[in-house]
């Protein structure tokens, strides 16, 4: 069962406890929000995994050059390691083959499998590539720079990432903060589910702090995406 599933578990243990269907019918409306946020927490893991493999790739092409092989069978040779995913999918890649062992364009191919996203490191192996066969200019030495500044790239992301973690996760504290005011209203007997889910004003309450809630944790998370992209 999907994360997002959950939604409907809680809801309907909710509905029983109140004895209501408003709890289920919400928890139903949330198994979107929850697929989206794993979809892009998936997107964002996709993107870091095929980052880090394009820095691996420009190292192992670096090392192969500076070991005497030439640039199409360092790259030929370092793509058919398995382990490898730095060039997309299977097209991409099995274009960039094609271009390496046939003498086809090989920083088009690079260009092409650089739109995927985390594989933008590719353009600029692409360009040292054009440089290095237009210009006899050294190709392990360009590979070396490119893969120190992405990896340096990287790592201050990840370090931003990281002082950004608190801001987070004070935003879903506050927003967890109603749900403890119910357990406590309901551990002194004040019957909150009652009063929310089977009075007039009580809905209506239900409502105008659903929606405030809903644009108080988008706006925070929203900043902190902000400044990640930032």
């Amino acid at each position: 069962m999907r994360p997002e599933w959950w939604c409907v578990a809680a809801g309907a243990v909710v509905a029983l406890l109140g004895e209501s269907v408003v709890p289920l019918a919400l928890g139903v409306a949330g198994v979107p929000l929850a697929a989206g946020v794993r979809r892009a927490r998936a997107a964002r893991r996709e993107r870091e995994r095929r980052e880090a493999a394009v820095i691996a790739l420009l190292g192992e092409v670096g090392a192969e050059v500076r070991a005497g092989r030439q640039p199409g069978d360092a790259l030929r040779l370092t793509l058919h390691d398995p382990v490898d995913a730095g060039v997309g999918t299977g097209a991409a890649r099995s274009a960039v083959l094609a271009a390496t062992r046939f003498g086809g364009d090989v920083p088009g191919a690079l260009r092409s499998a650089a739109r995927e996203p985390g594989a933008e490191g590719l353009l600029g192996l692409a360009a040292c590539w054009r440089v290095a066969v237009d210009r006899g200019a050294g190709l392990a030495a360009g590979l070396e720079r490119l893969e120190a500044a992405l990896r340096s790239e990287r790592d201050q992301r990840a370090d931003l990432r990281a002082q950004l973690a608190g801001a987070r996760s004070t935003a879903v504290m506050l927003a967890a903060l109603p749900l403890l005011g119910l357990l406590m209203g309901s551990a002194l007997g004040a019957q909150p589910l009652r009063v929310l889910l089977h009075t007039g004003p009580g809905l209506a309450c239900l409502a105008v702090g659903g929606v405030l809630e809903g644009v108080g944790v988008w706006w925070a998370l929203r900043i902190v995406r902000g400044a990640e992209e930032r």
